[in-house]
This record gives C-alpha cells, sequence and structure tokens, in this order.
C-alpha cells in the first residue's frame, strides 16, 4: 500500500470522490499542513491554524497508479482557485499535495508542471508532516447525510461527473 494526502476544498466533498474509486484502501479525512498541534474542525474553520482539511488515501498502486488518482484529484476541484472551492473560502479549503516519500513528490511535481502548460494552477506541494485524523462525524460523511442540502447541491454532482468520466477506474458495486 502507499498513502498520500489530498486536499480539494472540502473533505466531505473528497472523501466521497475517492471512496469510489478501485484500488483505494481507506479514505480518511482530516487535517494538515499547518503548524498547530492536534487541532479540531472549529479551529481549522477559522483559518488560524495553516491546516487544510485533507484526506489520507492508502492505495493499492498495483491497482490504482498514482498518475489516475491526481488525475481525478485535479478533474474534481478546482486547482487554479486560491484558497477557495466553490463558496468554501479561506485557507483550510486550498488546493494541496502532502507526498508520504520523495519520489512520490517528483511524481507529483512533474504532472503539475505538465498541467501548468495548459492552465494556471496553484496547487501547493509539500512533504507530509503530521496528518490529525478529523472528528467522527466527518468520516463517510456523504453515505451517512444524502439528503443533506449540501450532498445534494455539492458532492452528488461530482459523483455524477465522476462516474461518467471515470467509469473504468470505479469500484464495482455488485449486482443492484
Amino acid at each position: 500500500m502507499e498513502t498520500i494526502v489530498l486536499g480539494g476544498g472540502c473533505f466531505w466533498c473528497t472523501e466521497a470522490v475517492f471512496k469510489e474509486l478501485r484500488g483505494i484502501h481507506s479514505v480518511t479525512p482530516g487535517y494538515a499542513g499547518g503548524t498547530s498541534k492536534s487541532p479540531s474542525y472549529e479551529e481549522v474553520c477559522s483559518g488560524k491554524t495553516g491546516h487544510a482539511q485533507v484526506i489520507r488515501v492508502e492505495f493499492d498502486p498495483k491497482v490504482i497508479s498514482l498518475k489516475d488518482i491526481l488525475t481525478v484529484f485535479f478533474a474534481t476541484h478546482d486547482p487554479t482557485s486560491l484558497n477557495r472551492q466553490g463558496n468554501d473560502v479561506g485557507t483550510q479549503y486550498r488546493s494541496i499535495v502532502l507526498c508520504t516519500d520523495g519520489a512520490q513528490k517528483d511524481a507529483v511535481e512533474e504532472y503539475i508542471a505538465n498541467l501548468k502548460e495548459r492552465q494556471n494552477i496553484v496547487t501547493e506541494i509539500k512533504m507530509l508532516d503530521t496528518f490529525y485524523e478529523a472528528e467522527g462525524y466527518h468520516k463517510e460523511y456523504y453515505e451517512r447525510n444524502t439528503t443533506q442540502p449540501y450532498c445534494q447541491i455539492i458532492i452528488a454532482p461530482k459523483l455524477r461527473h465522476l462516474k461518467e468520466e471515470f467509469s473504468k477506474i470505479i469500484k464495482d458495486k455488485g449486482p443492484a
């Protein structure tokens, strides 16, 4: 297994997206990229901790490549918007990739360099220092709250787009 940490706005959205992909072993919402120790959701949302809302993605590189993970990541959030994703505004919603080793960081930098030839990418790339797991009520948020307006208006359309554009790497849900 390999691990990468991704921040592309609200972690409820990114968690829901990455849980749909084949080869993903686990997706855990949390906080990273800042300076405060053991931050809470309220502290991170204040914008004063330096942390971003992120997901820790554990994946099997024999099933899903880092390139596929990055392709989905950059297709399901706006990497050209500094400290903002839609109505979510603040450094806690920034586009960020936190790498777990040097080879991964090199691969991410190369991937983003290719994107920058066509777009003004503002995604931050750093080595992961510490990942702080989010409070339990954030885990599997979409699955537990599909009828909430935020889930219907923001997350559900992302998942439809994901299934249309990336059907080859979506998990098989089995017979209906």
